[in-house]
């Protein structure tokens, strides 16, 4: 079978589906995959029902079990699926929905087609962008610049925010200095200006961008177009390790992550906005009243925004450390340090976790 019968200039090319194809149901054949094969070499040949009923079977193996146990030729056998599904709905101008499948394809395929994927994902997202370019009169800005009082900002953070001790705030940190006196020390540190390189410092408070470019996406950031807006600091090479995770965090002024602690080295960048975050040390958790549920353990069962004192009286007179973290700011949190965090404006930011070389730190899903 060759998927390409059914392209037209207009649309994509997919030559690692082209060449695989086959071997590709010849292996699902082999497992008793008759139907998908039979709905895949129509759909190739024009028939947009049979894309679509191959999709659904796919999609069925891959939720026929735990997701340990599905073959793998059933992830790729999905990615094919989509790609087929994909062709159409762009045929017809439905590039919303292309792009939907597409990302789908890239969540839950196979590596075996991610090139098609992501080829087909950079032409369509370019064609339901229109070519459109930046809006007239300037940028329509995600967060407009402006100061807003201490006063205003204390009526919403939780009691004693901003009266102690401040997380220290460094500038032109080296990674030596970084290693030496926070890594290893297990200290937290604002670095206030190692993110200004980045294109997202430029580009994320631009809402016509993040449109053009992320608006009809629905995968994580760290295989959308604005990953190449973000490096990863150099700071996340210390103690020899690798990074584990790499998140974006999207929200409206007011969102809150209650106090809970992670099991890896951190740094928080904050690309567009501004946070409060309130860090208490990793060595006061029993004082924090974490949960005694397995999977909750790394949370405190205290509410930072409405504490009941007599259930939880240890918490009054512990120490923390609190900051409002600026844009262009990263924090670097140490690994079990319980923090607390509260967006003060909508916010754009991205984290890393990472481990070291001694292995100390597990990975967590």
């Amino acid at each position: 079978m060759s998927s390409s019968a059914a392209v037209t200039d207009d649309q994509f090319a997919t030559p690692t589906l082209d060449a695989e194809s086959s071997g590709i149901l010849q292996f699902v054949s082999s497992h008793g995959g008759y139907a998908y094969v039979r709905m895949a070499t129509l759909a190739a040949t024009g028939d947009s029902r049979a894309a679509e009923a191959a999709h659904e079977m796919a999609w069925e193996q891959l939720h026929s079990g735990p997701w340990h146990s599905v073959l793998p030729v059933w992830r790729d056998a999905y990615s094919m699926a989509c790609l087929l599904v994909a062709r159409f709905h762009c045929r017809d101008g439905e590039y919303k929905e292309a792009l939907r499948v597409l990302d789908m394809g890239l969540i839950m395929g196979g590596m075996l087609l991610r090139g098609d994927l992501d080829s087909a994902i950079q032409i369509i997202s370019a064609k339901s962008r229109g070519g459109g370019g930046e809006r007239e009169g300037g940028k329509w800005r995600l967060v407009e610049d402006g100061e807003f009082s201490k006063a205003e900002v204390l009526r919403v953070l939780p009691v004693k925010s901003l009266t102690g001790k401040l997380v220290a705030k460094r500038s032109g940190l080296s990674l030596e200095g970084f290693l030496r006196d926070h890594f290893l020390a297990g200290s937290p540190v604002i670095i206030s200006d190692g993110m200004a390189h980045w294109p997202a410092s430029r580009k994320w408070n631009d809402v016509d961008y993040l449109r053009r470019v992320a608006g009809d996406r629905t995968v994580p950031v760290e295989i959308t177009q604005l990953r190449n807006d973000i490096c990863i600091p150099d700071y996340c090479c210390a103690g020899g390790g690798e990074l584990r995770s790499l998140n974006a965090w999207f929200g409206p002024a007011g969102t809150v992550t209650p106090l809970h602690h992670d099991p890896h080295h951190n740094i928080l960048a904050q690309v567009v906005g501004k946070k409060y975050i309130r860090l208490y040390s990793a060595s006061l958790s029993d004082e924090l009243y974490p949960h005694k549920e397995t999977m909750l353990y790394n949370s405190s069962q205290v509410d930072l925004d409405n504490i009941d004192e007599k259930q939880f009286p240890k918490l009054h007179d512990l120490e923390f450390l609190d900051c409002i973290l600026e844009e262009g700011e990263m924090l670097y949190i140490p690994p079990k340090w319980w923090h607390y965090v509260r967006s003060l404006t909508t916010s754009l930011s991205v984290s890393f976790w990472w481990n070291n070389d001694s292995g100390s730190s597990s990975m967590s899903s």
